[in-house]
This record gives C-alpha cells, structure tokens and sequence, in this order.
C-alpha cells in the first residue's frame, strides 16, 4: 500500500475509535482487552498519535518515551483524543517525503513507516473501542488487513522481543483466502523468519478472509480456520502480544 493509502486509512480508523468511544462512554470496559477501560484505550491511543507526530514534525533521530496521558475524562477526553488524531494525520499528510526521523521497522521510509504503523496501530484499537460499545466491529479493508499482517508477521515478530518461540524448528503457514497473500513463518529458538509465499510443508496452517485473519493475530479474535498441528495456534496466542 502507498503512503496516501495509509493515511487513508488512519483517519477514517481514528474517527470511528473516537465515534465508538462516544457510544460506549469512558468508563466502559474493553472486552478485548480486560484490563483496560475506554478511557485507558483513549489515553494510550491519544499519548502514541502525539509521540507519532513529533518524530515527524521534529525529525527525531533517537528514541523518544511516549507522553503520559492528560488527566481527563469523558467528554474532554474524547476532545482531546480527536484533536491528537487530527494533528497526527495533518502532521503526515503535511511532512515531506524525505523526512528523516527515527522508526523501528523496516520500510521504505521514515514517512512510509509512521504512515502503516499508525494506521495499523489506530485500526486495532478502534475494534478495541468497538468490543466496548458492543455489537460487530466494523469491517476491515482485504488489502489493508493483509498488508497489516505482513507488518506483523515480517516486522514486528522478526524483532528479538519476539516470545513466539520453539524447542524446536517448526513451520507455520499463513493464508489470507480472500486474496493471494501467503506467509510462511519459520519457528525456532530465535525470533520467527517469515517470507511471502508458500515455502514448504507447514506442520499448521492459520488461514481465512484476511480481515479475519488479522484481528485473530493481533489476539482480537478466533483464528478462522486452522489445519494441522493447533499447538502451534495455542502458541501464537499465548506469546504473540507486543
């Protein structure tokens, strides 16, 4: 996906966050994640928009800690959730395709980076919103989702803090049966290796409509369908979350 598409995405993502926030209140509780209310999901969410944006607009080569959250509440809380998410996305749309900036995945650019990794980043937490205000969550994009889960599968889990580990080699396959995206992820003592495409006998295959896929690999839902070994499903649930 390009940039503009990221963006795309990041905004609308953001506003339905906010709009699912509103419905659900501040004090609800997140279902997908338990231990978090609406107003924790709005802070944390708020606090990663505003540090987003100032590697960008301030061409930060270094790490930065992330802000604390504001001490408010409700209807404010959600104010201020929304203008973080409006400046984040102006502060993209604005920067100059060259900037440089620190970023902690691969990819084409610092811009392209914080572009994916935001709208992804915005995406899940709006079905986290969602699980609070109740009823189905809003769809997902085919394209998106898989390119989602390639920034999971090739990005984050190819990262030392990785926990998905084995005794062990083994093999897991990926498939997104709602279009042509197959992964295969090598699984070992050391982070998993994945690569595009079909690469061999997997002892489990994940697979079903990519959407799908991606919430239950981000841990926000059952993964479609499973074949094969489903230890090393129960595994990926278990030492997935980053």
């Amino acid at each position: 996906m390009e940039i503009a598409e990221h963006l795309e995405v990041l905004d609308a993502e953001g506003r339905l966050l906010a709009r699912a926030a509103e419905t659900a209140g501040t004090g609800a509780k997140v279902a997908t994640c338990p231990d978090w209310t609406v107003r924790d999901l709005l802070g944390h969410t708020g606090a990663v928009h505003r540090w987003a944006a100032a590697f960008v607009a301030e061409g930060h080569p270094e790490p930065r800690p992330i802000g604390d959250p504001p001490d408010l509440d409700g209807a404010a809380l959600i104010d201020w959730y929304r203008q973080a998410h409006g400046d984040l996305v102006s502060t993209l749309r604005a920067a100059a395709a060259d900037v440089e900036c620190w970023a902690f995945l691969p990819a084409p650019s610092p811009l392209a980076f914080w572009a994916r990794r935001q709208a992804n980043e915005t995406a899940i937490h709006r079905v986290d919103a969602e699980s609070a205000r109740g009823g189905a969550p809003s769809p997902i994009g085919t394209a998106f989702a898989a390119d989602g889960i390639d920034e999971l599968l090739r990005g984050f889990h190819a990262r030392s803090r990785s926990r998905v580990r084995t005794q062990e080699p083994r093999m897991l396959r990926v498939r997104a049966t709602d279009t042509d995206a197959v992964w295969t992820v090598r699984l070992s003592q050391e982070p998993p290796v994945t690569e595009r495409g079909d690469g061999g006998r997997a002892e489990c295959e994940l697979s079903g409509p990519a959407g799908q896929l991606y919430l239950a690999l981000w841990n926000r839902g059952p993964f479609p369908h499973v074949t094969g070994d489903t230890a090393l499903s129960a595994l990926w649930s278990q030492t997935s979350g980053v």
